[in-house]
């Protein structure tokens, strides 16, 4: 891996590598806006508590196999051509094999994301993740999922890559909390290898 950035050891199994600046600004300016005018979002429906709610933020779905969590399938769909050149960057850069991404838009500081662990069984048994962030800064918290007093935070900035390393997905979890401050979006591109099972 040839990647320049803070390593974050989270536990002997898990880490975090974090590229502040994978692109430069005029880059993630591009990229912000193709990606704010050209995916076609949709706010999905999922299972809470025995009911099909909505959840708070918009999303769309590129891979090579459809994708399901929280009751919710999302068909296999061919990413833009700016999403596959910037999945084969990363590819490059990591050494991985990511196929697919789940891209959120966060309208605004309400929009969120609550716990959870990428460990759906289509991810393989130790999923690795590589999250770009574009538009506004937000907070990303992680929790150990046997010591959920065990945290670890950082600010996602715009431009900046995120992997998540190890056996991340299995043992802790993140989220990305609310900011009631916060009027400007923010766009997250989480790049995974979907397998089959």
């Amino acid at each position: 891996m040839q990647l320049a950035g803070d390593p974050i050891e989270l536990d002997e199994t898990s880490a975090l590598l974090y590229c502040e600046q994978y692109l430069t600004a005029a880059q993630a300016d591009t990229l912000l806006e193709f990606c704010t005018e050209q995916i076609a979002w949709t706010q999905s429906r999922i299972m809470m508590f025995g009911k099909r709610v909505p959840i708070p933020r918009l999303n769309a779905w590129y891979g090579e196999l459809p994708y399901r969590y929280s009751g919710t399938t999302f068909e296999a769909s061919l990413p833009p051509a700016p999403l596959q050149t910037l999945q084969a960057q990363i590819n490059r850069d990591t050494g991985w094999q990511l196929n697919s991404v789940l891209a959120n838009l966060y309208r605004n500081g309400l929009d969120h994301m609550g716990w959870h662990s990428d460990d759906e069984q289509s991810l393989g048994s130790t999923p690795q993740i590589a999250s770009l962030s574009l538009g506004a800064q937000r907070r990303f918290v992680l929790r150990n999922k046997k010591d959920r007093s065990n945290k670890h935070q950082l600010n996602l900035h715009h431009g900046s890559l995120l992997l998540m390393l190890g056996r991340c997905q299995r043992d802790w979890q993140h989220h990305l909390p609310k900011s009631t401050r916060l009027a400007l979006p923010r766009i997250n591109l989480t790049f995974r290898e979907s397998v089959r099972h």
